[in-house]
């Protein structure tokens, strides 16, 4: 019999490396994952729409065609996720997602937020429908393999993480 594989959707924030944090985790951990997540390159994510579709002069429709070409991949990969992960950062306002929190909410997707405390406030009505709240991409990688194989992590590992 083959082991599941759960594909995880990482969500948020494109200026840091906590993708590929969590993906060496889970690789370490050999956790039977596929990741996915939006286009990550912010010019091509902005620029897509205009790039295959043609060029607008207001860029209104700029923005417009580029989202809703994006949006096409969002919800694809939403909708086929276990669980969504969503990252919020310091340095931008990621109303995508915010977004991208309430469509896996109300898909019924298990969601996982990560943020730094500071903006709990901010992100108090998310952290309600997140199933966990963690504050480092090693919380999230635990919270996986505790989720994907019920293993807790040792005391060692719990401590490295705080």
């Amino acid at each position: 019999m083959s082991q599941r594989i759960w594909n995880i959707y990482l969500s948020g924030e494109i200026h840091t490396d906590w993708r590929e944090r969590i993906a060496s985790d889970v690789e370490n951990a050999a956790l039977p994952v596929r990741l996915h997540s939006p286009v990550c390159v912010h010019d091509d994510s902005d620029d897509c729409g205009v790039a295959i579709l043609g060029v607008e002069a207001d860029a209104f429709w700029h923005d417009r065609k580029g989202a809703s070409m994006n949006a096409i991949r969002t919800r694809t990969l939403i909708g086929d996720a276990d669980i969504v992960i969503v990252r919020f950062g310091e340095k931008y306002r990621q109303w995508n997602a915010a977004f991208d929190a309430g469509l896996a909410s109300a898909a019924g997707k298990p969601l996982i937020t990560v943020h730094e405390p500071n903006l709990n406030h901010a992100l108090k009505e998310i952290d309600a429908a997140a199933l966990a709240v963690c504050r480092t991409t090693e919380q999230v990688a635990q919270t996986l393999a505790y989720v994907i194989s019920g293993e807790l992590p040792t005391l060692k590992d719990r401590l490295a993480a705080e």
